[in-house]
């Protein structure tokens, strides 16, 4: 695993650890299994697939001695062992787990690949890591195994699937939904005082912004630090920073590369969508530039601050009994922008784990099933419902289900299901953690005053030629005509590049 997946000060297993503390206080319990509705409308959509698969692998395994080993990242058990543990029972298939910290399984994997050790059959990967992961050799490819066994249907309420590809090949699954969300103060923003004069200000109404010219407008009306009123809790530490730049760069209208794979990431937008962000910074809460994961959740669960940028986790800590906000917010996609007059629309998936088959397996088959067994739409709502665990929905079956439904909130989940059926892509590209390495490292200098916006992005566009050219200009050219061609229409049709 390279630099990309070292998180800041406080990892994402010790936040869920506080949200299940929080979870803790709900008065429910969800049940084991689907309610007999939404099992029967799943299982009719895709003819049982879970029943199949289990059926299959138990055909597999007869009169063998067969364990499965999951390689999981930290955090996770609480998604994926209710749901192996229902494996277990309907094939006697038995699983064991090794967990790792999450900012090294990729790592690990990597490892495998180098010692061929065989020390395990399934893993769950970061999604922007797969092609690394791919090239490496650890994954097994899964176009033949899933030609013989997906059924029709079996991705058709998928929301995100681009992820599980590398140059058009399967390589995986992927059983987290994790699209960026806005978060704001329903009261700041419902507020008739407030309403007036900021309409008195602006011009237009005071409600959930759908461009970052509207946000950043947003967070310097409310910034009032003297009266404990912050603009925003947005990330600007240097692990999340370039994540937010990426999205207000393609709201210009832009692709990263151009013709050749030559970057674009320093023209006259990019400049522009890094100059606006440094400026947006002096709207942020004293936190902003130090805070880790957690503590940026905490904080703006804490109340004081307009708006913050998040994941389902995220709502999962602030639905809580932990957070003073529960119940006080308004939700919105990533703000877009306004390009030759028409407003463009930029979602963006950032994260998600997939579940993968090693290359090294003797198991390969009865692995793969499992994989489609997990992922299937009855267990994976079992693995989405879990307090404890950190996968979020992606199938449309997800958002119809009474408990997710509580523990996400409808408000939620509305956006949430359309953020994540017109997510752009992560940069899935050989080298991921190098090309977002330059860009952390020179949107933060940027950021607090080192180097100016076009420096910054002109040093972080050099080391992208040399990346590129590292890994094979010709061979990133083939998976980035993949990648561009998966953006979703609506952009596909108005970006550059």
């Amino acid at each position: 695993m390279g630099r990309e997946k070292r998180l800041p000060d406080r990892s994402r297993r010790k936040f869920l650890k506080q949200t299940a503390l929080a979870a803790a206080g709900c008065a429910f319990a969800p049940p084991l299994l689907l309610t007999a509705s939404a099992v029967h409308a799943a299982q009719l959509e895709l003819q049982g697939v879970d029943i199949q698969a289990a059926a299959q692998a138990k055909k597999l395994a007869a009169n063998k001695d067969v364990t499965l080993t999951i390689m999981e990242p930290s955090g996770s058990l609480g998604n994926i062992k209710p749901v192996a543990e229902r494996w277990s029972a309907a094939t006697g298939i038995k699983i064991k787990y090794v967990e790792v910290p999450l900012e090294e399984i990729d790592q690990k994997m990597m490892l495998e690949a180098i010692s061929k050790a065989g020390s395990f059959d399934l893993a769950l990967p970061a999604s922007f890591g797969l092609p690394d992961l791919v090239t490496s050799g650890i994954v097994h490819n899964l176009d033949e195994l899933s030609g013989k066994y997906q059924p029709p249907g079996y991705t058709s309420d998928m929301l995100y699937t681009v992820g599980n590809y590398y140059k058009g090949r399967l390589y995986g699954y992927g059983t987290d939904g994790d699209t960026y969300v806005m978060f704001y103060l329903k009261d700041w923003l419902d507020n008739p005082d407030e309403k007036k004069r900021f309409a008195d200000k602006h011009g237009y109404e005071l409600q959930v912004p759908k461009t970052w010219e509207q946000l950043d407008q947003m967070m310097a009306f409310f910034h009032r630090p003297d009266r404990g009123m912050y603009g925003g809790a947005l990330f600007r530490t240097r692990f999340f920073i370039a994540w937010e730049w990426w999205v207000r760069f393609h709201a210009k209208g832009y692709y990263p590369f151009g013709p050749g794979m030559k970057p674009q990431i320093n023209n006259d937008a990019g400049v522009q969508a890094l100059a606006e962000l440094v400026a947006a910074s002096k709207y942020l809460y004293p936190g902003a530039r130090s805070n880790g994961l957690f503590e940026n959740f905490q904080a703006f669960g804490q109340g004081g601050k307009f708006c913050n940028i998040g994941w389902g986790g995220t709502q999962k800590y602030l639905n809580s009994d932990k957070s003073s906000v529960k119940g006080e917010l308004a939700f919105g996609p990533m703000p877009g922008g306004v390009v030759e007059g028409q407003f463009l629309s930029t979602p963006y998936f950032n994260w998600g784990w997939n579940y993968v088959v090693s290359s090294l397996s003797p198991n390969k088959e009865i692995a793969y099933l499992f994989t489609l067994y997990a992922v299937s739409p009855v267990e994976s709502t079992i693995a989405i419902r879990d307090q404890n665990g950190y996968f979020d929905p992606f199938r449309k079956v997800h958002y119809k289900d009474p408990w997710i439904i509580r523990t996400y909130g409808e408000p939620f989940l509305a956006v949430h299901e359309a953020s994540m059926a017109n997510s752009m892509p992560d940069l899935y590209l050989r080298g991921h953690g190098e090309y977002f390495d330059a860009l952390r490292e020179n949107v933060q200098a940027a950021d607090v005053g080192q180097k100016t916006p076009k420096q910054a992005l002109n040093d972080a566009a050099k080391r992208w030629d040399k990346i590129t050219d590292r890994m094979n200009r010709g061979s990133q050219q083939v998976q980035w005509d993949f990648l561009k061609s998966h953006y979703p229409p609506a952009l596909r049709n108005r970006l550059k590049g």
